[in-house]
């Protein structure tokens, strides 16, 4: 019997597998995955609330702590919530779980493009207002299909959106 169990199960797995390949997708199914703690859409940008902030290996006090983000309004990504814990990664893909309180919903994006030009206006051709190194966490604010109005330092302006991390390509903000 042992033999017989050993073949049909991963022969039934295969075939399970492949009807739900085969399946057809009903257009509803396709929605915007939501958050079961919040019902807020996942992934979602945020950003930390604290100074520093422990990462654990899962969602509770007694997982290990992996590390420590020290980066106050550094933006991350959520792609899972469990109760009060938020699973979350950085734009390198780093990441764990850490408790809610240390995020906020604030938002801010991280500069991927070093010296990028800061514009005046959503235009390429407009006046440069700044030039922000690759690294700088920026407060974002309004945002079109490819551009982005962010400041730091003093400065806002006018950015590409491909040149910022903590952002969706296909995000409008108003």
């Amino acid at each position: 019997m042992t033999s017989f169990n050993s073949f049909m199960r991963p022969l039934a797995a295969a075939i399970l597998s492949a009807l739900v390949t085969l399946a057809p997708v009903a257009p509803q199914a396709q929605e915007a995955v939501r958050g079961a703690v919040t019902n807020l859409p996942i992934p979602r940008f945020v950003s930390m609330k604290a100074n520093e902030g422990n990462v654990r290996r899962g969602p509770s006090l007694t997982h290990r702590i992996d590390w420590v983000f020290k980066r106050r309004d550094m933006p991350l990504q959520i792609t899972a919530e469990h109760g009060h814990w938020r699973k979350v990664q950085d734009r390198d893909g780093a990441g764990g779980w850490v408790h809610y309180a240390l995020l906020s919903g604030v938002r801010t994006v991280l500069v991927e493009k070093d010296m990028m030009p800061l514009y005046a206006r959503p235009d390429p051709a407009s006046q440069v207002a700044a030039h922000f190194e690759m690294g700088v966490v920026a407060r974002l604010g309004t945002c079109t299909q490819d551009w982005c109005r962010i400041s730091a330092g003093g400065y806002r302006g006018w950015a590409p959106k491909e040149n910022l991390w903590g952002v969706g390509t296909d995000e409008i903000r108003e």
